[in-house]
């Protein structure tokens, strides 16, 4: 079950950088649209994070 739920949140951290850093990185929009979009994205990253951690500690 455990191995289960890492693999999901690789897989969720993984479409959250594609997803989420490739407009970031590779979008024509404005230094202000981008950095917006950074801390939604690094916000995401670290709820994710502390969903996994709760979820493991719980296993």
């Amino acid at each position: 079950m455990r191995g289960l739920m890492i693999f999901v949140f690789i897989c969720l951290y993984a479409a959250l950088i594609f997803f989420g850093l490739g407009p970031v990185l590779f979008a024509d929009g404005s230094i202000q649209e981008r950095l917006i979009t950074l801390a939604i994205v690094a916000s995401l990253f670290v709820l994710l994070t502390l969903l996994l951690r709760r979820l493991l500690r719980r296993t």
